[in-house]
């Protein structure tokens, strides 16, 4: 192994942040070592990940930021890491990655890691190396990895094969209810947050999300749901002591052989993928004259 790349991981696992933000950057872009650092890779404290997904607008950002803010505050030496996922542009395969901004308060804070990530056209609400990248991070020393999906929608499962306690974010305007609890993202949820719950309605749905989850018990947990107003910084203690209570329970080892086939599944999915470039489709496209006979299924068997 290359003495660099040595030197990465030690420095890694002894949670140096420059160290594990080149170890991320291998990894994220599949450059010269990336693969000895994910074989060397050690779940150092076993740090929880917490997953914050949710329709956009719902204030996943603010309430992330609320959720350092109050765990630092009780605890001065809580060590966090936050990888806050944004949405590639189909077009120019740019990213905003605008959550910087948003969370800036925490920038000079030792105690805090955030890294920005592309979906580099991923569906699900995930970049596709998001496994990979928070594998990284349990390998240092956070007590706390919390991951912020896209804010897409309804397509934002993928969370749940990789949070240990998913959190789905709602405001008072998200709509007919029942409907909801009807798409794929709302039956991920451990916890659910009403944010912004300051705003008119929300103690109307707050009641009925309530009601439709108690006709629907789950032995194992009971779905939380909470009224937060993050840009206050209400309601956050009381999300934090809901997540301990979760994490406390451990139902991660009782799905854990699904969760690792999951998991595998998709590591092994993505590395099948890796060949293949967009842009090479879109030379190849590029070459054809005439697309009044083009098939798009045959044209797609050559890179099966």
């Amino acid at each position: 192994m290359d003495k660099k790349i040595q030197n990465y991981i030690s420095e890694l696992k002894q949670g140096n942040k420059l160290s594990l933000a080149r170890c991320i950057t291998l990894v994220e872009n599949s450059l010269g070592g990336s693969e000895e650092i994910l074989r060397s890779l050690v779940n150092y404290k076993n740090a929880p990940i917490i997953g914050v997904t949710g329709p956009p607008g719902a204030g996943k950002s603010t309430l992330v930021n609320a959720l350092i803010e109050t765990l630092i505050q009780k605890n001065s030496e809580c060590k966090i890491a936050v990888i806050a996922i944004d949405p590639t542009s189909p077009f120019n395969y740019g990213s905003l990655l605008g959550d910087r901004v948003r969370m800036s308060n925490h920038f000079n804070n030792p105690n805090v890691f955030i890294r920005s990530m592309a979906t580099r056209g991923n569906l699900g609400g995930l970049s596709a190396k998001t496994i990979e990248i928070t594998d990284v991070m349990r390998s240092s020393d956070f007590d706390f990895i919390i991951v912020e999906t896209v804010g897409v929608g309804q397509s934002e499962v993928e969370i749940v094969g990789l949070a240990d306690t998913t959190i789905v974010v709602l405001v008072p305007e998200a709509g007919d209810d029942v409907q909801a609890l009807k798409s794929g993202i709302m039956e991920i949820a451990d916890i659910f947050v009403i944010n912004k719950a300051d705003r008119a309605g929300a103690n109307s749905f707050f009641k009925n999300i309530n009601d439709l989850l108690h006709s629907q018990p789950n032995k194992e947990w009971n779905i939380k749901v909470l009224k937060t107003v993050a840009s206050k910084n209400e309601g956050i203690e009381e999300l934090i002591e809901s997540i301990i209570e979760h994490q406390k329970l451990n139902l991660i080892n009782q799905n854990k052989i699904q969760l690792l086939a999951d998991k595998i599944f998709t590591l092994v999915t993505h590395k099948r993928m890796q060949n293949l470039s967009k842009k090479r489709i879109i030379e190849e496209l590029n070459l054809i004259q005439d697309f009044s006979n083009f098939n798009i299924y045959s044209f797609s068997e050559k890179y099966y």
